[in-house]
């Protein structure tokens, strides 16, 4: 299994820059970012609206063609958070 470092540079890149492996449109260019995983597979992170709640969420979702597999809702001030968590988690098991 490869594996890479991930690097500060690559931490603090704009939301709007994607890969030229991307294929899935952006929903309105900021709040969206997409990481292409293999065999189709597409991790979205996007920043949505809930016209029930009134309230702004962050979405992660695993996608395939177009259509949505899983996905997890998040508070916008906990994703921060999880990114540090992340980082520190690829830090301490050498990812």
């Amino acid at each position: 299994m490869a594996t890479r470092k991930v690097t500060e540079e690559s931490i603090e890149e704009p939301v709007e820059e994607r890969t030229e492996e991307s294929t899935e449109e952006s929903s309105g260019g900021d709040g969206y970012v997409e990481i292409k995983m293999g065999g189709g597979w597409y991790m979205t992170i996007s920043l949505a609206h809930s016209d029930r709640f009134e309230k702004e969420y962050v979405e992660l979702a695993k996608e395939r063609g177009g259509m949505k597999k899983s996905r997890f809702n998040l508070n916008p001030s906990h994703v921060r958070m999880l990114g540090e968590a992340l980082i520190k988690f690829a830090d301490d098991n050498k990812l």
